[in-house]
């Protein structure tokens, strides 16, 4: 049996916990689940969801959970925010799909009339709207390969971009993402990334070191494209030092090579910017967006030059459902309530709170490696005891201990020894800081 929420109620912005997490109903539906969904198809959480707002889920047995992962950095305005809420609604009204290769709308304008002038840089650009941050990472390589003439693509270590078969050649890590899933897309290499916390390298030097590695391997009159991640997400929220992707989009400039920034998990104010390249001023030549871009609708895009987009031949790029009527009114009223709102702002003040407490956990235990991040976009990877071994085990015990606490984390990292924070922008400060003492107890009391 499930429970029926009220949509009229407003969603408590509260913990509330009436059940063990699962509860009773999420068990029953997990095992209805079992006989029909695909097993490959994980949960973090198999917690079922009736209701969410804000920084707030509300599960079927009526337990509510703090959110601090926003479906993977996807509600950034917090869940059914009203604004997306009344315009979705008047969408659906209006019409749900004609396909805009087919019969064009406005809203897909003016989308991504929004996208060239939010996204670096004040060249003249030109976007393409899809559905997932998978679709926009393997069009900007199309689209790199055919202004360009090249072929080979460079990605980094610990680097994730996608489940296509394309997307997983660039992605770095094998389980769950590409064991037994291959042979994947040619062309596709990879060097280091700038991870600070483990090679002890300047920006620059670690620039150096992977550009020297594209030099000598591939020969830079072959790149087509370098697709970097600004901070990477799966990978372990890693922050490059700076000075590295002002390096490396230096290089790109020089070859010829176009640079390609995945900001689909950093972009729309995550990082206390519209977009995380702008924090040492770097300015993409493409960039792909998804996640945040629409309060929760599935939309994603490329942005570009618009020589570089331009160059593909008509009918080149497209998709049945790219740049949906419907996601597109979401994005329209995501984007304005995120300027109305400043949540840029919002970001940098979830960051003052959060960081220094995280700094105390890694300065009273000795199972802290590193905190890292920026704005609402905020890891602590977790060791062995006073050494730099990854503890994959330590760090999914203080997850599930949150989890059970009704703390909805989640982990990532090449190793999967890293624990990430990704609350709503909305999520009040009270709720938020709430959300951290649990996970600060749950690391006390994993770390002795």
């Amino acid at each position: 049996m499930t429970t029926t929420a009220d949509p009229t109620r407003p969603v408590e912005q509260a913990r509330r916990l009436h059940t063990e997490i699962p509860g009773p109903h999420s068990r029953d539906l997990q095992q209805r689940r079992a006989a029909t969904v695909a097993g490959g198809v994980g949960s973090v959480l198999p917690v079922y969801v009736t209701r969410a707002s804000g920084g707030v889920l509300v599960d079927v047995d009526g337990n509510s959970l703090i959110d601090l992962g926003s479906g993977i950095a996807v509600t950034n305005v917090g869940n059914s925010a009203p604004e997306v809420v009344d315009a979705v609604r008047q969408q659906v009204a209006d019409f749900t799909h004609t396909c805009f290769m087919t019969t064009p709308y406005e809203n897909y304008l003016r989308v991504c009339e929004e996208l060239a002038e939010l996204t670096p840089g004040t060249h003249d650009k030109r976007s393409v709207l899809f559905n997932s941050g998978a679709e926009a990472v393997e069009n900007a390589v199309k689209i790199a390969r055919h202004a360009t003439g090249r072929h080979a693509v460079v990605a980094f270590e610990h680097a994730y971009h996608g489940r296509t078969n394309l997307t997983m050649a660039l992605t770095a890590k094998a389980m769950p993402y590409k064991h037994g899933f291959g042979p994947f897309a040619p062309e596709v290499y990879r060097v280091p990334m700038s991870y600070p916390a483990r090679d002890g390298l300047t920006g620059p030097q670690a620039a150096h070191h992977a550009l020297s590695r594209i030099d000598k391997q591939l020969g830079a009159d072959s790149v087509a494209a370098v697709v970097i991640e600004p901070i990477q997400g799966e990978g372990g929220f890693i922050e490059p030092a700076p000075g590295f992707l002002p390096g490396i989009a230096e290089w790109c400039r020089d070859s010829g090579a176009l640079l390609v920034a995945d900001e689909i998990q950093t972009g729309f104010c995550r990082t206390g910017a519209w977009f995380a390249s702008e924090h040492e001023n770097v300015v993409p030549d493409l960039i792909t967006t998804a996640k945040g871009i629409a309060g929760g609708m599935p939309l994603a895009a490329v942005t570009g030059r618009a020589e570089a987009m331009d160059a593909v031949h008509g009918g080149g790029l497209g998709g049945t459902y790219g740049g949906n009527p419907v996601a597109c009114a979401a994005a329209l009223a995501t984007i304005e309530a995120m300027r109305e709102r400043d949540l840029a702002g919002a970001a940098q003040e979830i960051e003052a709170l959060v960081r220094p407490r995280l700094r105390a956990l890694a300065d009273r235990t000795d199972v802290v490696f590193d905190v890292r991040g920026r704005g609402a976009m905020l890891a602590i990877e977790f060791v062995r005891p006073g050494s730099s071994d990854p503890d994959p085990e330590l760090t999914a015990r203080i997850a599930r201990r949150c989890h059970e606490q009704g703390v909805v984390v989640l982990t990532c990292g090449t190793h999967g020894n890293v624990i990430r924070l990704l609350p709503p922008l909305v999520i009040g400060h009270t709720l938020l800081d709430e959300g951290i003492r649990v996970l600060e107890a749950a690391v006390d009391e994993h770390a002795r």
